[in-house]
């Protein structure tokens, strides 16, 4: 009995290091081994927690939502998706979507009913809305830049827009290449904007909400060999105003002064990444054919709790 004892905590020990070895960082994160959840997708994205603990994600080409249940169950929630890419929850009641087929939709999570906030910017549609991040006036940030979209592009450029809660949209940026993942700060002075095509990160002071300051380079993300214009895809960010930024070569981790703490590995290249979980300490990403989880140390942020 002892020996069998021993022989467990040998292998939970072992587990463990192997984490910490590969991908910890102190006072973060990773503490476990990265799990699959399920796999057999085409392109996952969006991650997006709902306040009962159950996670949303995406599967582009698909043309779905799916939904993994507290329970740890996956089902469809909504087909067609008109390829929602990014998610994030509105309220307690409703999920935010970016339809890449060129709107901006809200969908009630209990009727499954879908509601188009905006579909157009100056008469044309908008090339293909890919994430998004709400402050705490319920105005709503997205990017809109060139993949899945029809060519010539319906607006010309690549940008990032603000819809105020009155509906207004107004244009705030036009000059990133590839402009996808989004998010606040914890305190919702800073926007971070992910180019995709470029290893700059870039930082603007919200002066007020759909206002921005100058802004300027946050950090530059490490590069796989050979490249050096390897951008990143999904944001999320901690209690403690650390950012995790997907790329090639696995979840970017940088504080708050831009420094980098550490890379989070995952067996597939990670898209998008949200905390979720009972304690949101549960790291998930979704990643090409697959969506995985890890936990971690630190506490996830969470902007919908300001609604409430």
């Amino acid at each position: 009995m002892k020996k069998l004892i021993f022989i467990s905590l040998v292998i939970i020990l072992t587990l463990f290091c192997t984490a910490k070895d590969k991908s910890y960082i102190p006072g973060i994160g990773p503490v476990s081994v990265v799990e699959k959840i399920q796999g057999d997708f085409q392109f996952t994205e969006g991650p997006s927690m709902d306040m009962q603990g159950n996670l949303y994600f995406t599967d582009i080409p698909a043309n779905r939502i799916h939904k993994l249940s507290k329970a740890g169950e996956v089902s469809v929630f909504i087909e067609p998706s008109f390829h929602t890419n990014g998610l994030m929850l509105e309220n307690k009641d409703r999920l935010l979507a970016c339809q890449m087929d060129g709107q901006l939709a809200s969908i009630d999570i209990e009727t499954k009913k879908v509601t188009i906030l905006i579909d157009k910017y100056k008469g044309n549609r908008f090339n293909a809305p890919n994430d998004l991040v709400v402050d705490k006036t319920g105005g709503i940030y997205f990017t809109d830049p060139r993949f899945n979209a029809p060519q010539p592009l319906p607006q010309g450029k690549e940008a990032v827009y603000y819809r105020n809660t009155n509906g207004k949209v107004t244009q705030l940026l036009d000059n990133l290449k590839a402009p996808n993942g989004i998010i606040l700060s914890t305190d919702e002075k800073t926007l971070y904007v992910v180019p995709t095509m470029q290893e700059d990160m870039w930082a603007y002071p919200v002066v007020t909400p759909g206002e921005l300051g100058e802004g300027q380079v946050f950090c530059e993300l490490s590069q796989p060999k050979g490249k050096n214009d390897s951008g990143g895809d999904g944001v999320t960010i901690d209690t403690k105003g650390n950012l995790y930024i997907t790329s090639e070569i696995g979840v970017q981790v940088f504080n708050t002064e831009g420094e980098l703490l550490g890379i989070i590995k995952f067996p597939e290249q990670p898209a998008n990444v949200t905390f979720g979980g009972k304690d949101m300490k549960t790291l998930y990403v979704t990643a090409r054919t697959s969506l995985y989880s890890v936990e971690m140390e630190i506490e996830g942020h969470s902007f919908f709790k300001k609604s409430e």
